[in-house]
């Protein structure tokens, strides 16, 4: 009885740690080279991303960052100091992809439009990556929107994959940007008290976010697939990516990159679900077998009501 007991303790611990170990997410982050709400100080924007680097490198995150390259521009020229930003990521190892040129939203542009700004947001990074040995390979939309029909979905499906860019879908979405707005603002008043009641905030909610999102990963999947998480290269992540690895780490996660997160073989679900809004592909996936909307949706985690009066200011 006591080996029987023994053994039992043994084969719960070797499935606590299996399931730690197989805990993995890909760090995303949109708009590159950053998120400036208005302020253009170039040495605060250097700042913003050598602070992302070095918590990647700390951390050891394979991140990658999704590129607008209409914010590479300065009065109608390409301002090499902004270039140079993109320049600090490939040459500390880290990859870049296509968010479109000017961050067109896909439910209200031609086809031809979006896709002509698809092309055009490869101008510069392409040649950027092609000479720091990487591949350029990734398409993240912007706002999330992927096609309001199976007409619009399936045509840019089949420009991407004519133009050799796979989808970077999102697992865990969220509203980090509503956070970063509030965050700047305080910091516009000069309020650092309001700023690190904001920054606390945003770390607790973002690992409320994880745990639902696992929770959905195992109502759709049966088991908690490699997540892709989407944030922002804004001030807040800046000042607080550290605390967002961390809390990552302490929930048992390990790094990956976007290319490991695709192999999971939960990114090839079918899709017959399309939708107007930008939603988790989890959402997306769980529709499209049959799961409903409202109970996928039911207990999502909601930003504080402090931070949304402060975003509004």
């Amino acid at each position: 009885m006591k080996n029987q007991f023994l053994l039992l303790i043994a084969l719960a611990f070797t499935i606590s740690t299996a399931n730690s170990q197989d805990k993995k997410i890909c760090v995303t982050i949109d708009d590159l080279p950053v998120v400036t709400y208005g302020i253009n100080n170039i040495k605060f924007q250097q700042e913003l991303t050598e602070n992302l680097i070095r918590t990647f490198d700390k951390f050891e995150i394979p991140a990658i960052g999704y590129v607008n390259e209409s914010k590479l521009y300065k009065d109608g020229h390409l301002d090499s100091a902004r270039v140079n930003l993109l320049i600090e990521w490939v040459k500390n190892g880290y990859e870049l992809g296509n968010h479109t040129y000017s961050h067109p939203d896909y439910n209200d542009t031609p086809d031809s439009q979006y896709f002509d700004d698809i092309l055009k947001g490869q101008q510069i990074i392409q040649p950027l990556m092609d000479k720091y040995g990487m591949e350029l390979r990734y398409f993240r939309h912007p706002f999330l929107h992927a096609g309001e029909n199976s007409e619009k979905f399936d045509a840019l499906n089949e420009f991407l994959n004519a133009n050799q860019y796979e989808v970077a879908p999102v697992t865990i979405d969220n509203d980090d940007y509503i956070f970063a707005k509030a965050y700047h603002n305080a910091y516009v008043e000069k309020d650092k008290s309001l700023m690190k009641k904001i920054g606390k905030e945003y770390v607790e909610y973002m690992e409320q976010k994880l745990h639902f999102f696992e929770q959905r990963s195992n109502d759709v999947f049966g088991r908690n697939i490699i997540h892709s998480l989407l944030i922002h290269a804004s001030f807040l992540n800046a000042e607080y990516l550290d605390e967002l690895a961390a809390m990552y780490k302490k929930n048992g996660y390990t790094f990956v990159s976007q290319e490991e997160a695709l192999r999971d073989e939960a990114y090839s679900t079918h899709i017959s679900f399309y939708t107007e809004y930008g939603l988790s592909w989890i959402f997306r996936w769980g529709i499209s077998m049959g799961l409903a909307n409202k109970d996928l949706r039911n207990g999502d985690i909601e930003v504080p009501g402090f931070v949304m009066e402060v975003f509004n200011r």
